[in-house]
């Protein structure tokens, strides 16, 4: 039985969660999509990032950072600025619109967080959080 399996119901929690985390961004009326908003968070939080960085903090591949990117940059919530000492890349940043947008989903993001952990103790989420973090140490070190 597939509930039987526990990364089957840790899958299940996250598309929930995302899926709920994008349904009440959409009724907020902000026009953005849960990935485009980890991306811009990701480039505000550090802006000397190359996409292949950016990629692996969003859990993306290169091509839909890429997209992603485009997209931020069409839509005036990024700008990329050519590096003095190195023609070939840019700078990427968050635009004056980029941080309204980010303004404006946060009280959202901290809403769906809210709704998602209730009922859970600050215990249970540090426990939580450890069990996460061993079972990726336990990944990463087997992939190497």
């Amino acid at each position: 039985m597939l509930s039987s399996i526990l990364f089957y119901s840790l899958d299940k929690a996250i598309r929930q969660y995302r899926r709920m985390a994008q349904t009440n961004i959409d009724r907020a009326g902000i026009a953005i999509t849960i990935d485009q908003w980890l991306v811009l968070c990701v480039i505000q939080e550090i802006d000397d990032l190359t996409q292949t960085d950016i990629a692996e903090r969003v859990f993306k591949d290169q091509a839909s950072v890429a997209r992603i990117i485009r997209l931020l940059l069409e839509r005036g919530l990024l700008r990329a600025e050519p590096l003095p000492h190195d023609g070939r890349r840019t700078q990427l940043r968050v635009t004056e619109q980029g941080l309204h947008t980010l303004q404006a989903v946060e009280p959202v993001v901290l809403s769906n967080r809210a709704k998602a952990l209730q009922g859970l103790s600050e215990n249970d989420l540090n426990t939580l959080r450890f069990l996460l973090d061993q079972i990726a140490v336990n990944c990463t070190s087997s992939a190497e």
